[in-house]
């Protein structure tokens, strides 16, 4: 009964009963969501017309990177990068291989049907009016489905922006799976999702938990990370005190991606995950920086050169752990049916 008082809100922390035991078979694992959108300058406005797909050979390098390690990545794709002919036919061709999965990723301003003005708040398509937010998913999911014959079941919001409404969306649009739930970071103060309290490891969301949730992976580490969540919002509240602690190395607050983190946080961040006994490491980053000039991670061929040893650093370390790749259907296929209906037998 007081799992029905639960409306699967992916704002709202989940229950005891929602949390998701895994295979025990699976094991550790790791699996790498890429968020897949066209080229824009991160610090201009938004704008419609920031639509233009050219990092396509920056991509292919990344996927035979991938495909060499023996990692499927999940493309999580926007309307333009779909929209593009080319960047459909190459990862269509990846799909066929069998190298690679493609979800679904949702930049409203540049996602029809065009209905809401162009704003920074408007750009968390969980935060507009419900029916503008559906009309936006079915476009998207109608647009993939044209061009690979089905339609996505693995879905990030752009700008990690789900709403009250977004699970329920979600569901009723017929996805298996979310990840854009980005524990422990609070996008609050520019308009957008709060995601303080929420969990590491994959738990059921929606109104009939039939979503799985699994959360985008961040860790605390540092001498003083048994504070976890509650110490580093405290720090932030006092200011310059939560990068002092960082510098000193006392507390950090690590997100698993090659976008602004060093590597040896990285590795310090997987090692804190493995001891938090989170099962499956959730990676990510945005698929322009594969080509240098896109996003403020890779400017140069340099840039992308210490992209690619992080990523050999990373993959050594997580070998020698013993965290091995899982696809989307490999993980989808380590978790037990249910849903509500199974609560209530």
């Amino acid at each position: 009964m007081t799992a029905q008082l639960h409306d699967g809100n992916l704002l709202r922390p989940p229950l005891a009963q929602d949390m998701i035991a895994l295979d025990p078979a699976f094991g550790a694992r790791f699996m790498l969501f890429v968020d897949t959108e066209e080229e824009f300058d991160w610090d201009a406005p938004f704008s419609r017309a920031s639509n233009r797909v050219t990092a396509l050979p920056g991509m292919a390098r990344g996927q035979a990177y991938f495909a060499a390690a023996g990692v499927k990545p999940i493309y999580v794709t926007d309307y333009p990068v779909i929209d593009s002919d080319a960047a459909a036919a190459m990862m269509g061709q990846w799909v066929n291989d069998g190298a690679a999965d493609i979800g679904a990723h949702l930049h409203p301003w540049v996602n029809p049907p065009h209905v809401e003005d162009v704003n920074a708040a408007n750009s968390y398509v969980g935060f507009l009016p419900e029916a503008i937010e559906r009309a936006k998913l079915e476009a998207l999911c109608q647009r993939i489905e044209e061009r690979f014959g089905r339609r996505p079941i693995a879905y990030r919001a752009g700008r990690y922006g789900v709403g009250a409404s977004s699970a329920r969306l979600l569901e009723e649009a017929g996805f298996r799976l979310d990840s854009s739930v980005r524990s422990r970071f609070d996008y609050s103060h520019q308009n957008g999702p709060d995601f303080h309290g929420l969990p590491q490891h994959p738990y059921w969301a929606g109104p009939t938990r039939s979503l799985i949730e699994l959360p985008l992976s961040t860790a605390f580490a540092g001498l003083l990370r048994g504070g976890g969540e509650r110490l580093y919002r405290a720090a932030q509240a006092m200011g310059p005190l939560a990068g002092a602690l960082s510098r000193a190395r006392m507390l950090s607050r690590i997100p698993l991606t090659p976008e602004g983190v060093p590597l040896h946080e990285a590795i310090s961040a997987i090692d804190a995950l493995i001891d938090e006994g989170v099962r499956v490491l959730n990676f990510s980053f945005h698929s322009p920086t594969l080509e240098p000039g896109h996003t403020p991670y890779v400017r140069t061929e340099g840039d992308r050169t210490t992209f690619y040893r992080w990523w050999d650093g990373v993959l050594t370390h997580l070998e020698r752990r013993g965290v091995t790749a899982a696809s989307l259907d490999q993980f989808i296929a380590a978790v037990p049916m249910r849903g509500r209906a199974c609560q209530a037998a």
